[in-house]
């Protein structure tokens, strides 16, 4: 399905273009058409103050609501910050922005006041987005909505193959999306992905209304539009790849003092981390404690002459790590349960009650055609079923679910499942290999 092109960013028209589907002669099956070209042509990429202005202005005399996308320069670039906004909005036409000329994108936030968004996975956007000034007063959700209507696959390309019946052609998802001039192919993919947001959004309301799920959907866009931002991790160098495999406090420690002059050092030269030295490396060196060059150099992961050029910098916080008192400890303390399959050993009756709601719980989603996870979030039942209320009611239940986070439509439909379960729950099942409860697990 390709698209006739224009050289400037024309008034988008109606429905998705190009001829219905054939059938396949021998299996009958729908051949799907390829979206392939924005049915407008190609817009030119907007990084002036006065572009920036005609952008706003057309974008603010567009009609209905807008579809929203950023594209970030992970594993290339420090942070996830925007390096190009694509807006579609009908009458508007389609705008692709370079943020990096301006301070921030107030002036295109204000363009959209009032007007909802259509994002797909906005977890992944609206924090980059937010960095610009630009902050939805509504939002639609296409991957969530495809999650609460049921389908199999909720990439956007999926979707849109499932709803408006044409594959999209996704590529360069995972470019260096700070390169500049962007070549060509690349703007075509960008512009492609806002292309048909209206009308997922238009088919997938329609199916969730005719399943009864679009209230559930519209109290899950606005908890995650209103969602605060997260807050910054206690000790995120915690979360390197392999620091497990570390069971000794000087050796953790010096993955530490790794992490944070990689960190420091990839932020000072705009770099994703791990182009500096992976995980693998931070890990590896820890644990051998290389004390000369070579011994570093001898550790996987640090090799060529980047690595060469740099060893004094990475010997440096190893030989800090060495002369440290206060190490820090393995292991951090927290609030969590402990991992369910201890469960049936620590406490057989929470084990008990996770054993029943779980099953009782993935009934009900089946029913319901959607996700277990989206009717409740798993550490929700997982923190319920450790320590429920006292006493245990459907109401004290709600009220519990309520305060960790649950939406009213999860709450009304999961309280009184756990209520039941907890209140009656179910004898542990035994392992066929040595008697522990076959529910603690995972």
């Amino acid at each position: 399905m390709t698209f006739v092109t224009s050289d400037s960013p024309a008034q988008p028209n109606d429905g998705a273009g190009g001829n219905t589907p054939a059938a396949d002669p021998e299996t009958a099956a729908p051949v799907l058409a390829v979206l392939d070209e924005p049915r407008d042509g190609i817009p030119l990429v907007v990084n002036t103050p006065g572009g920036l202005e005609r952008a706003a202005e057309a974008i603010a005399a567009g009609s209905g609501p807008a579809g929203v996308d950023a594209e970030r320069a992970s594993g290339f670039r420090y942070g996830q910050r925007a390096f190009l906004v694509q807006i579609r909005r009908e009458g508007a036409g389609t705008w692709l922005i370079d943020p990096e000329p301006f301070g921030d994108l107030g002036m295109i936030n204000e363009a959209l006041a009032g007007v909802e968004w259509i994002l797909h996975a906005a977890t992944q956007d609206l924090p980059c987005l937010r960095e610009l000034g630009m902050n939805p007063d509504k939002l639609f959700d296409t991957e969530l909505a495809a999650r609460l209507a049921g389908l199999p696959r909720v990439g956007l390309a999926a979707v849109i193959e499932s709803m408006l019946g044409f594959t999209l052609a996704k590529e360069h998802s995972a470019a260096d999306w700070s390169t500049r001039p962007l070549p060509e192919p690349w703007l075509r993919y960008a512009a492609l992905d806002v292309e048909v947001l209206p009308e997922l959004r238009t088919a997938l309301i329609a199916k969730l209304e005719e399943d009864g799920k679009l209230g559930y959907a519209e109290e899950e866009f606005e908890a995650l539009r209103t969602a605060p931002p997260a807050a910054p991790r206690t000790d995120p160098w915690r979360r390197t790849s392999g620091l497990h495999q570390i069971r000794d406090r000087r050796q953790l420690a010096a993955a530490r003092e790794l992490w944070l002059e990689r960190e420091q050092l990839a932020a000072k030269r705009d770099v994703a981390p791990g182009r500096l030295i992976p995980d693998s490396a931070i890990v590896a060196a820890a644990r051998a404690m290389p004390a000369t060059v070579p011994q570093l150099l001898a550790v996987n992961g640090f090799h060529g002459r980047a690595a060469k050029r740099e060893a004094p910098r990475w010997l440096r916080c190893i030989a800090a790590a060495s002369q440290l008192t206060d190490l820090p400890p393995l292991h951090v303390a927290t609030n969590a349960p402990p991992p369910p399959r201890v469960w049936a050993e620590k406490d057989p009756a929470a084990a008990a009650r996770l054993q029943t709601a779980r099953p009782r719980l993935a009934a009900l989603a089946e029913r319901l055609n959607l996700p277990v996870e989206n009717l409740l979030t798993p550490d929700y039942l997982r923190r319920l079923a450790w320590r429920p209320p006292a006493p245990v009611t459907e109401e004290s239940l709600a009220a519990e679910l309520a305060g960790l986070g649950a939406r009213r439509w999860q709450v009304q439909l999961a309280a009184p499942v756990l209520a039941e379960a907890f209140l009656h729950p179910e004898p542990l099942a035994e392992r066929k290999n040595g008697g522990r409860d076959a529910a603690a697990g995972g």
